[in-house]
């Protein structure tokens, strides 16, 4: 009897551990129904909206919650399939709209992170479990969608949504995992400390120099191709009007034509930078839309955001102008690298080399090589068959073009930045094996007199310069202190 006595205190603590257990993860469980549930929320706001303002409804609210379904599956990459058309034959619509994937992409990033934080009272799992439970509550609730919006006639391709949609889940948690759970975030700001200090204390990483400075490059492209893409809208704004206004004639209509190309604002900033880049992109099967000329035009869809295509036939100044967006691209990542190399303007101490330098970069530019290639894979994509199957950016075209570009303009201003940054910098002393400066006719830093200095090859001269001895005395006493000869 007094053994049971003994074991009902250890019992207790393994109870309560279990009990805490289960509670986190019903609270990551629960944040995963309420970020799928947020998303689905929104778009049904908005769908619903645009079907009771419509004066001609095409079904009823069970049509519509379908479309907010297959809507919800698309922003997660998944493919649609059209099973009404002309021909009998199912049509698939895989062109994503960007802006809408960002949308459950912040849903669970936020989630993930926000599970993470320690809050009072609330019991904390493994990073890895917290973000499993999380992404397995979003994909119940993606899994019952999916069956839902099956019985419609645009519905999600089941493979599609089977393989696509836990990829988006699981990349989109494990970057709010990540960027939570104490891993350097290298893509979100440092935190603030003095900047002299922090370089003194040791030049930041290769590994984040590179993803910084390939994020920029990815960054400068995109926005290079938004700027493009606006002013191909506006020298095209009289046809762009007219497409938007002969799509409908409702109030609804139009709003939801506007919805729609706000949506594919990011995909068309995607295909103007693979236009700068070289490449260009397609606008059905056999087409080709470049700088150099565009040509093999099919029937067009009417849309506001292809007024901005340029018409047909070879191109000229103003074509070729849209390469100042990859060299610009270029030119930012080689000032990002440049500034790793050298984090502490006028100090060599925690400066880098020139084959680090140009090491950095060479990787960054893969780095934004990579970025773009899978922003062009996202932003294009079939809206039909046969000629409406292509559309968008080639993605390792665009990639290797963005690898290209960086590299030849990057590496140049990297070393550029950095010889600006170190100049009038003092010589560095080397503790283990001195060099001589340009004082001592040799290269490199310039030992200080009174700094003891060690090797196989050097004594201290009477004016406490190093001096460089042949083999032929190496069996000399040699002397650390200055003034020995």
């Amino acid at each position: 009897m007094s053994q049971l006595t003994d074991l009902a205190p250890s019992l207790s603590p393994r109870r309560q551990a279990r009990g805490a257990r289960g509670a986190a993860v019903a609270a990551a469980l629960a944040g995963g129904f309420l970020a799928a549930g947020l998303g689905l929320g929104f778009l049904a706001v908005l769908v619903l909206l645009l079907w009771i303002t419509s004066p001609y409804p095409d079904s009823g609210p069970g049509g519509a919650l379908r479309v907010v379904a297959d809507l919800w599956l698309l922003a997660h990459g998944a493919d649609l399939v059209r099973t009404e058309t002309r021909t009998g034959v199912p049509a698939p619509v895989g062109l994503t709209p960007l802006l809408l994937t960002a949308l459950p992409v912040f849903l669970l990033h936020r989630t993930a992170r926000d599970a993470l934080t320690p809050q009072d009272g609330r019991p904390q799992l493994a990073p890895l479990a917290t973000g499993a439970w999380v992404a397995c509550g979003y994909l119940a609730v993606a899994a019952t969608v999916t069956g839902y919006a099956l019985g419609g006639p645009l519905h999600a391709a089941p493979l599609s949504a089977a393989v696509v949609v836990p990829l988006t889940v699981s990349a989109a948690t494990a970057a709010g995992v990540w960027s939570a759970a104490g891993t350097p975030a290298v893509l979100l700001p440092r935190r603030r400390r003095p900047a002299a200090a922090d370089a003194r204390a040791g030049a930041a990483p290769r590994a984040e120099a590179v993803a910084r400075a390939g994020a920029a490059g990815v960054v400068a492209l995109v926005g290079g191709g938004a700027l493009l893409c606006g002013i191909a809208l506006v020298t095209h704004a009289a046809v762009a009007q007219e497409h938007f206004l002969s799509l409908s004639g409702t109030v609804s209509g139009r709003f939801g034509v506007f919805l729609l190309a706000l949506a594919l604002l990011p995909n068309a900033a995607v295909w103007a930078a693979a236009y700068g880049l070289g490449p260009g992109f397609t606008v059905g099967a056999g087409s080709a839309v470049a700088p150099l000329g565009a040509a093999d035009y099919p029937v067009q869809p009417v849309f506001p955001l292809l007024a901005a295509v340029p018409g047909e036939g070879p191109g000229g100044p103003l074509t070729w102008a849209a390469a100042a967006v990859p060299a610009v691209a270029g030119v930012v990542v080689g000032c990002f690298a440049g500034r790793a190399a050298a984090p502490v303007a006028g100090e060599r101490g925690p400066s880098w080399r020139w084959w680090p330098t140009v090491w950095v970069t060479a990787s960054a530019a893969l780095a934004c090589g990579a970025g773009t290639a899978a922003l062009a894979w996202l932003a294009g994509g079939p809206l039909g068959t046969r000629t409406l199957a292509e559309f968008g950016p080639v993605w390792w075209q665009a990639g290797g073009a963005a690898v290209a570009w960086t590299a030849v303009i990057g590496v140049p201003v990297a070393l550029v930045v950095r010889a600006v940054r170190l100049r009038g910098a003092d010589p560095l002393v080397s503790a283990g094996r001195p060099t001589l400066g340009r004082e001592c006719g040799g290269r490199g830093a310039v030992a200080a007199p009174g700094a003891p200095v060690r090797g196989r090859r050097w004594r201290w001269g009477r004016q406490g310069w190093p001096l460089w001895e042949p083999r032929s005395r190496l069996a000399e006493e040699w002397q650390e202190e200055p003034g020995g000869d």
